[in-house]
């Protein structure tokens, strides 16, 4: 006889702990299972302990710089091993909060691997034992991994991922970063600050592409300035463990093919969805390379059956899964939710300067049709700024010039990060420059480049 549930979610990261929670507090009987961790990648291996991980590199930047702020700090060093030790314990603090919510939401948690059966069924399989599950509905939350290069699978000695990035063995002296999304970028500022040195390879025309061009532009000569070396247009043709390091083999925007050497390599492009071998193809579960296709509610094309987060489109972040979840459990529950406007879900790079963004960059507003207006501030015509030593960095904002329409936010500088959720409040609730020109901002803060960013737009900037 099988479990019988209300909700079974298959993967317990951000999206699928938070559909079992929002479930349950609706009064639905739900069961979660877990392979590994619950968490998921997100708290375990990815947002959540690189954050501490660049909390680190920050302060150690910091510690290296003391003397700009009118302090002495000789010879400063690291234990690498402590600065692991410190980003696992983190992880595992969270870990066992997860776990907490589990038992205080009453959310039965079955460990082990998760194959839908059938419509409705659900087997789980750990040590040669199999538990069978069955409910009306399933959301699948299976996540997704590090996508390797074809000729050069990750080893964990010397060619890595970001998991293995976050438990190095030793620090790397000359560090080749492949990609540069999120995940490249934040790994090549955690690594640079740490004193290696950093070569980043992008096969498009710019780094961090999918953020607004002049945001690119600025974080190149940003990370350049701290000495890493970016290399865009170009792409990595062979990469071999040499058992004391790596070669690399690079192909340059004009057709030359470079061969360099390096400690150790980041493989940064991408992610592949954890889509296999859980039953989706005898359903026959609609897909689009590789991720499952889902309507608004969250919905796949096989009824009864649910999918979120990065198994699902893009954008492939954390707090969307989580949205998603709660959108998929509610309307589980009978309620109906409305879809999420992607177009609303905000972007952070925490790189060295971090990167926060809403909306449509400059380019794909004008792409669409929009006429705008568009306003920039920078940091060292703010005050607060100023007093922190970081003074480089913008804020931009682009209109619909027609309505006054809040279309994107795009940022960097310290502690961006922090500061987009006010322009994404403003978009969800149909903001326009009007009501942002009429807000009181408080000062001394950064928030205050976010009103003269939207002022620069019409004409009227105060302070620059």
């Amino acid at each position: 006889m099988a479990d019988t549930y209300d909700l079974i979610v298959l993967g317990s990261g951000p999206g699928g702990y938070v559909a079992a929670i929002r479930a349950a507090q609706l009064g639905l009987k739900v069961a979660i299972v877990e392979r590994e961790n619950l968490g998921g990648i997100c708290l375990n291996w990815g947002c959540i302990p690189t954050k501490a991980l660049l909390r680190t590199s920050e302060i150690y930047h910091y510690m290296t710089h003391a003397e700009a702020y009118g302090l002495s700090n000789e010879k400063p060093g690291f234990d690498l091993a402590k600065v692991v030790k410190r980003s696992r314990g983190v992880a595992g603090q969270l870990n066992a909060g997860v776990k907490g919510l589990m038992k205080k939401n009453k959310i039965t948690v079955v460990e082990g691997e998760g194959k839908i059966t059938a419509k409705g069924k659900l087997s789980v399989s750990k040590d040669g034992k199999t538990t069978d599950l069955a409910a009306k509905d399933i959301i699948i939350a299976t996540g997704a991994r590090a996508r390797d290069l074809p000729f050069a699978k990750a080893d964990g000695e010397r060619i890595w991922t970001y998991r293995h990035a976050m438990t190095p063995k030793e620090m790397p002296t000359k560090l080749l970063v492949i990609g540069s999304g999120a995940i490249g970028v934040e790994f090549a500022s955690f690594y640079s600050d740490m004193g290696a040195e950093v070569t980043i390879v992008e096969m498009l025309d710019r780094i961090v592409p999918v953020e607004d061009a002049e945001v690119s532009e600025f974080l190149t000569k940003q990370l350049t300035k701290q000495g890493m070396k970016i290399v865009t247009k170009a792409g990595v043709q062979s990469l071999v463990n040499t058992g004391k390091g790596v070669k690399a083999e690079i192909k340059l925007a004009d057709g030359k093919v470079e061969t360099n050497e390096y400690s150790h390599a980041i493989v940064a492009v991408g992610i592949v969805p954890n889509t296999e071998n859980i039953g989706l193809e005898a359903l026959g579960v609609k897909t689009t390379k590789g991720h499952i296709d889902t309507d608004g509610q969250c919905r796949t094309n096989v009824a009864g059956l649910w999918a979120i987060g990065d198994v699902t489109a893009p954008p492939w972040l954390a707090h969307k899964a989580s949205h998603e979840g709660v959108i998929a459990a509610e309307a589980i529950a009978g309620k109906h939710p409305p879809a999420m406007d992607v177009r609303n879900i905000p972007g952070c790079t925490y790189s060295r300067p971090q990167i926060a963004s809403v909306g449509l960059t400059e380019a794909k507003a004008k792409e669409a049709g929009y006429e705008v207006k568009v306003g920039k501030f920078p940091f060292i015509g703010n005050g607060k700024a100023i007093a922190l030593g970081e003074a480089e960095g913008f804020v931009k904002t682009v209109f619909d010039a027609k309505t006054g329409e809040l279309l994107g936010a795009h940022m960097i500088g310290a502690e961006v990060t922090e500061l987009i959720e006010g322009y994404t409040v403003a978009k969800q609730l149909e903001t326009t420059e009007a009501e942002l020109i009429e807000t009181v901002f408080p000062h001394p803060t950064l928030s205050e480049m976010m009103h003269e960013s939207v002022l620069s737009a019409y004409g009227r900037a105060l302070h620059f």
